[in-house]
C-alpha cells in the first residue's frame, strides 16, 4: 500500500493547509498523480467554497475527486460537536476506506487532519487514530510563537507513544509574531 502523508498540527490555525497545499503543488509539478484529502472540516458556513481547506487542497492537486472535505460541517466547533448540532453521525471508517481505495491510483497522497493531533475528528477518534489506520507517515505543523515548544514536544510524544513515523516538524509563520518567532527551531 502507498503510505500517505498525514499533515497534523499542534493546534487549529497553525498552517496545516498552507503547508499541505505547498507540498501538493511541489509534488504535482513532477507530473505524477497526486491526491489531497481532508476527511472532515467544520466551520464551513462562514466561508466561500474556495476558502475551505479541503477545496484548497483539491485545487492544489488538480484532482477531480474529492473537490472538498469528505464531511463538511457548518459550526466552527470540534467535528463531533458540530455534527451533533446538525443531527449527523460521523463515520471515520468510511473516510479510511475511501482513502485506502484511492491510494493505489496516486504516487503521492496527502491527508490533512483537523485541529490538533488529539482533537476529536469523531467521538473517541483522532488524527492519531487516522494515522494508525492508514499507516501514514506524519508531518507536524506548529506555529512559530511563544509556547510552541511545549505543544510541539507533547504532540511528538503522543505520536511516539503509538510508534508513528514522523518525517519532520514545520514551524509556520504566526499571524502575530513575538520575540520567540524564528528562534523555536533552534
Amino acid at each position: 500500500m502507498n503510505r500517505p502523508l498525514l499533515v497534523v498540527g499542534t493546534d487549529t490555525g497553525v498552517g496545516k493547509t498552507r503547508v499541505g497545499t505547498g507540498l501538493v503543488k511541489a509534488m504535482q509539478s513532477t507530473g505524477r498523480p497526486v491526491l489531497a484529502i481532508k476527511p472532515v472540516e467544520s466551520g464551513i458556513s462562514e466561508m466561500e467554497l474556495h476558502e475551505e481547506d479541503g477545496a484548497q487542497l483539491a485545487q492544489a492537486s488538480g484532482q477531480s475527486f474529492p473537490t472538498q472535505a469528505l464531511t463538511r460541517l457548518k459550526a466552527p466547533l470540534a467535528p463531533p460537536v458540530a455534527a451533533e448540532k446538525e443531527g449527523l453521525s460521523l463515520h471515520p471508517e468510511e473516510w479510511v476506506s475511501l482513502i485506502k481505495d484511492l491510494l493505489a491510483d496516486h504516487a503521492f497522497t496527502l491527508v490533512e487532519g483537523a485541529g490538533g493531533l488529539l482533537s476529536p475528528l469523531a467521538w473517541n477518534w483522532t488524527a492519531r487514530d487516522l494515522a494508525e489506520e492508514l499507516q501514514a507517515r506524519v508531518l507536524l505543523v506548529a506555529s512559530d510563537r511563544l509556547g510552541t515548544l511545549n505543544h510541539t514536544l507533547l504532540t511528538l510524544e503522543a505520536l511516539d507513544a503509538k510508534n508513528l513515523s514522523v518525517l519532520g516538524v514545520v514551524f509556520s509563520a504566526p499571524e502575530v509574531t513575538d520575540p520567540s518567532t524564528g528562534l523555536n527551531a533552534d
